[in-house]
């Protein structure tokens, strides 16, 4: 092409802004303008700066190969922090240890829905609960439904132990957050009433439920216009068992109880920390409660909410003294 051409060509382009690296010269702008590129925009004059500058044509944007681009970096992380990733894997490595280990038997299981929102409640367990860790696996792999578990703020602020636990569906114990599950979201989500109080009962004072503390979780189920479904689990109590609870240490570290188990008694305090005796775990889902009240109202009647409540409870607590009556054994069921 003839240099004419390409002159015009230039001219006729749409022109784009590109810094030329400006050459050594004697001047003493030059000289700056070389050492510090910079600067060297702010220091020349209008006319420098414009000859320091050509046009450049811009490409069409139509010339672009989709398919040459890379893909944006998608995340599986949802607004709560789970990670369908990381439950795959938990749910992998989990596996072994409810099929083989607690040999998890379900009970009425067809009575979770499959869709919408639904309050699951349950009887709470063991120093190191597992009985969450069971509800939740055997609901996402029968069902294939995600659960997410609400528990203590205290999860959340534990380095490493908090990112972990809500990458695999964990999240903070509020209102608010099981509201915007059940309702806005229509997702399942478990729930504890009885708080820390289950899992921090020593061993004989197992499968005789706490208080549900001030029946919160009835209003949620109320505002959301969800069903509330109890679970009654048999087992968890005897798979670690508190004997003694040491409250110096455990108002030291800031924690609700600090037990002693068997497991630790009989398998040292490390491994006895982690390692669950083989109880067989025994599921029992009652009939879902529905009440009869309009959702997303100010306010609910504090009466209807801990009758409720407390009907609720007794619920779940003759369904423990049934299935205790059927047991023939703790590790055989």
């Amino acid at each position: 092409m003839a240099n004419g051409d390409a002159g015009d060509d230039r001219e006729n382009a749409e022109p784009a802004l590109t810094l030329v690296e400006p050459q050594s010269s004697g001047t003493a702008t030059a000289s700056r303008s070389a050492a510090s590129p910079l600067l060297a925009d702010a220091d020349l004059t209008a006319d420098q700066r414009h000859a320091a500058l050509v046009p450049v044509p811009r490409g069409d944007a139509s010339d672009l190969d989709d398919t040459e681009l890379p893909d944006p970096r998608l995340s599986d992380v949802d607004e709560w922090g789970r990670s369908e990733r990381m439950r795959s894997i938990s749910r992998r490595v989990y596996e072994p240890l409810y099929k083989h280990w607690f040999r998890a038997e379900w009970e009425g299981l067809e009575k979770i829905p499959t869709e919408g929102g639904a309050l699951l409640v349950s009887n709470h367990a063991a120093a190191i609960p597992s009985d969450a860790p069971v509800i939740m696996h055997g609901i996402e792999t029968e069902l294939k439904r995600p659960v997410y578990g609400l528990a203590d703020q205290l999860f959340k602020s534990l380095p490493m132990v908090g990112v972990m636990w809500s990458r695999v569906g964990g999240v903070v114990a509020h209102p608010d957050n099981a509201y915007r599950l059940l309702r806005e979201q229509n997702q399942l989500v478990l729930v504890f009433p009885e708080g820390s109080k289950g899992p921090g009962k020593h061993y004989n004072q197992r499968y005789r439920l706490r208080r549900f503390g001030r029946g919160g979780f009835v209003e949620i189920a109320m505002r959301a216009g969800v069903p509330v479904i109890p679970i009654a689990v048999v087992g968890a109590e005897e798979s670690m068992p508190i004997v003694y609870k040491n409250t110096s240490i455990a108002k030291a570290l800031g924690l609700p109880y600090f037990p002693v188990t068997a497991n630790q008694l009989l398998f040292g305090p490390l491994l006895g920390g982690v390692l669950y005796f083989p109880a067989k775990i025994k599921l029992r889902v009652l009939d879902p409660v529905t009440f009869d009240v309009p959702p997303d109202q100010e306010r609910y009647s504090k009466s209807r909410i801990m009758d409720e409540s407390e009907r609720i409870r007794e619920k779940i607590q003759e369904a423990l003294y049934d299935m205790l009556r059927d047991r023939r054994s703790v590790w055989f069921g």
